[in-house]
């Protein structure tokens, strides 16, 4: 305000004075009491100069303080931006030469603010990734206790179960037919428990390829498989040229691919393809078990809906076909990036 006033009495001075020094001139005066005789449209010289003084005075005034009171909003505006930890552009009017200090010094605090936070959320998402690391890790050793102590009792003892109901149905008399049925049954069930088991450990067991390929991984998966249940599995692995993240999720939906055949599927025969096609890697997992609604199994089941997620992860599809009673089959179709389609 006080900036204001001195500017609107200074710009009445100044043109009080130009107009008064302009009619001397040019209308020489005799006294000066031809001052407030003369008129200038039927008001006195004197009264006219002085109100137009003092309205030039006043609009150059509040001229000066509305410019006055932009920039103060202007920095203000700028103020609360950074108090509110945005770090946008700045709205910066053209600001007079002594503000100029001001706004290089709230540009620098903005700068710094900027980097500030850019160093926060580096280090919030470092973190982030070494809890999930850690965790992972800490899983990846638990699902492998458990496997292992898993293997090492529960399978054992079910494999001796088995034995021993195998001798007992041996040495049964042949006409005791309601309890061979009974025992049959029982046998049955120990044969879906181990059948169960297997899978389980299959599901739990180091997901990770650990430095083998594809190809190695799943020979010897399937190699170790063929050898535990009582399945003629058939498989051709082709060296497929694959990243290393693709590889893994293909090695994760075939794990999940097997355990739902060995839980659910109750199939004689099981065939694995992993094929390049028309740029295309391909895995392909068939079996002839008793087959499953696809429709309601995308909504009700997680290990499914899991092995979609991953093949839309690697870019690729995932598609199943089941029938009742003539089986399933599941392909993964993921397109080859090679090194040339990279560098473009």
């Amino acid at each position: 305000m006080s900036r204001s006033l001195i500017v609107s009495v200074l710009s009445a001075l100044i043109v009080f004075g130009l107009l008064f020094v302009s009619f001397v001139y040019a209308f020489p005066l005799g006294t000066w009491v031809e001052l407030w005789e003369r008129t200038v449209m039927g008001v006195p010289f004197l009264l006219f100069v002085t109100a137009g003084s003092l309205l030039v005075g006043i609009v150059s005034g509040l001229l000066l303080d509305i410019v006055w009171r932009r920039q103060r909003e202007a920095l203000r505006q700028a103020l609360e931006h950074i108090e509110r930890g945005e770090i946008g552009e700045l709205y910066r009017t053209e600001a007079p030469s002594e503000l100029q200090d001001v706004w290089r010094q709230i540009e620098k605090l903005q700068a710094q603010w900027r980097a500030q936070t850019k160093r926060v959320q580096k280090l919030a998402a470092e973190k982030a990734e070494q809890e999930e690391r850690l965790v992972e890790r800490i899983l990846s050793e638990e699902r492998t206790r458990l496997a292992r102590e898993l293997h090492d009792s529960v399978s054992q003892q079910l494999f001796a179960a088995s034995m021993m109901m195998s001798a007992v149905m041996e040495t049964m008399p042949p006409d005791d037919e309601r309890q061979r049925k009974q025992l049959t049954m029982v046998e049955q069930m120990i044969h879906q428990s181990q059948l169960e088991m297997r899978a389980l450990l299959l599901h739990l067991r180091p997901v990770q390829l650990k430095g083998k390929s594809l190809q190695e991984g799943m020979n010897e998966l399937l190699t170790e498989l063929a050898g535990k249940v009582p399945l003629e599995i058939r498989w051709n692995i082709e060296d497929v040229p694959l990243d290393k993240g693709v590889e893994d999720h293909l090695f994760r939906i075939l794990q999940e691919s097997l355990s739902n055949t060995l839980r659910h599927a109750k199939a004689k025969s099981l065939e694995v393809l992993l094929i390049e096609r028309d740029g295309f890697a391909i895995l392909r997992v068939t079996d002839d078990g008793v087959g499953f609604d696809v429709e309601r199994s995308k909504s009700g089941s997680y290990g499914l809906k899991h092995m979609y997620e991953r093949a839309a992860e690697i870019g690729g599809t995932l598609k199943v076909v089941s029938l009742k009673d003539q089986g399933t089959r599941l392909e993964v179709k993921v397109p080859l990036l090679h090194r040339g389609d990279d560098r473009d």
